[in-house]
């Protein structure tokens, strides 16, 4: 909410500058739009730290220990695992840096270009996903981790590529789902605002609404996060059994045992 509030009076007050006269000129708003900005990545950094962390350590207890998950096994994974965490996160910043000056890039070449960047960011989001399951299910190094995710993504590639997409498209429809009450209440208002003559960016009542509707929007993009991890954990031990068969291979050695 915090957040919310700063990047939206901050924009408003930008937004409602009158560049070509210097009226309407407030250091404020600009001190209220980074500060914003900051306290967005401070949030994005730890809930996406969190949602991977909790998501894939839960799964990987569940698949260890048939469906019995205790919350105390989670949080020593966590721990246990946390400086791996933490270096791969940072890795994984400048993974995103790199991703964003190719998407630029790709930008400027019609359609391919656009079709490049989906493929791009389901794959990256795969790797992502499928490197801390594979932290959490084996303890595996950064390294080890990283190699292992990268090489379930390239060798199944269109499988990632669909999935990810499929995995998109439901976390769309969510985000839609959460957001649509406020954004037809600010619809709504932005449209007798408009016929009134009302300034939105001293309008108060404005500010509330814009700021509930774009926090609406960050807590439905965290929890769609989550829900993508477990995804992708599901999809961690899938790839992993077509691959090694451990679970077949279990079965197998446990034929004849009790007889």
């Amino acid at each position: 909410m915090i957040s919310s509030y700063l990047l939206v009076t901050g924009f408003m007050g930008l937004a409602s500058r009158d560049f070509r006269f210097g009226m309407g000129s407030n250091v404020a708003t600009e001190s209220y739009f980074i500060a914003g900005a900051i306290i967005l990545f401070l949030i994005m950094f730890i809930t996406s730290l969190i949602n991977f962390s909790f998501s894939s350590a839960y799964i990987a207890d569940y698949v260890k220990n048939e469906g019995e998950v205790e919350s105390k096994r989670i949080w020593k994974s966590i721990t246990s695992n946390l400086g791996t965490i933490i270096v791969f996160i940072l890795i994984g910043g400048l993974i995103v840096v790199a991703y964003f000056i190719i998407s630029m890039v790709l930008a400027f070449i019609p359609f391919l270009g656009m079709l490049a960047q989906y493929g791009l960011n389901f794959t990256l989001t795969a790797v992502f996903g499928l490197t801390f399951m594979s932290i959490f299910s084996t303890n595996k190094s950064v390294g080890e981790a990283l190699s292992e995710g990268v090489n379930f993504t390239t060798s199944n590639f269109w499988r990632i590529v669909l999935f990810g997409l499929v995995i998109g498209i439901l976390n769309f429809m969510i985000t839609m789902l959460v957001i649509s009450i406020p954004s037809v209440i600010i619809g709504i208002y932005v449209y007798f605002s408009v016929e009134s003559n009302v300034d939105l960016s001293t309008s108060v009542f404005a500010t509330l609404v814009f700021t509930f509707g774009f926090a609406a929007f960050l807590l439905s993009f965290i929890y769609t996060q989550a829900l993508s991890q477990i995804s992708y954990g599901i999809l961690y031990y899938n790839l992993n059994e077509v691959k090694y068969n451990l679970f077949l291979q279990q079965k197998i050695d446990q034929i004849g045992v009790n007889e």
